[in-house]
């Protein structure tokens, strides 16, 4: 999302697909439902208004980000508290009863899918000017001689530099 001008997030996807804005609308309103109360509610909150997620509408960065911030921070209190004792104890998601351990690789495999589409409707919309998030093509020969950015933070530093570089 970095790579995007403002104008972009809110661009359909390839093909009229959705835009970067819904997918993270949905990913963050996903997360703030699932992780609200976890051990003890339903994934699926009465307030969450999924179908509202999927409607195209122009937002601003900040409030993008800002929306994205309120399912993290969700997300990741909720882990913070949790103990191995936790991931044996039952919780449900739509109705359905998954051990924690369960609930938390499902959302690991919704997520993943969801930012892996706005990595792809972020590079269809930048094309020639798209800066790889990992090895660029071409590339593995050198990275594999100087292993550079192995960890997460690291990469993004690096990343943003080359942007800032523009």
């Amino acid at each position: 999302m970095v790579q995007s001008g403002d104008t972009d997030l809110s661009a359909p996807g390839p093909n009229g697909g959705n835009s970067i804005a819904v997918i993270a609308w949905h990913l963050s309103g996903n997360l703030a439902s699932c992780f609200t109360d976890f051990l003890t509610s339903d994934g699926e909150k009465p307030w969450r208004q999924p179908e509202e997620e999927f409607a195209a509408s122009a937002v601003t960065r900040d409030g993008l980000l800002e929306k994205l911030e309120r399912g993290w921070t969700v997300l990741l209190s909720t882990l913070a508290a949790l103990s191995d004792i936790h991931l044996q104890q039952a919780v449900t998601i739509r109705g359905r009863s998954l051990q924690a351990h369960d609930a938390l690789h499902r959302s690991l495999a919704h997520t993943s899918y969801h930012v892996g589409q706005i990595v792809y409707v972020a590079r269809a919309i930048r094309g020639e000017t798209w800066r790889s998030l990992s090895i660029p093509p071409g590339g593995s020969a050198a990275y594999n001689e100087n292993p550079a950015f192995d960890r997460p933070s690291e990469h993004f530093a690096g990343l943003k530099l080359d942007l800032d570089k523009k």
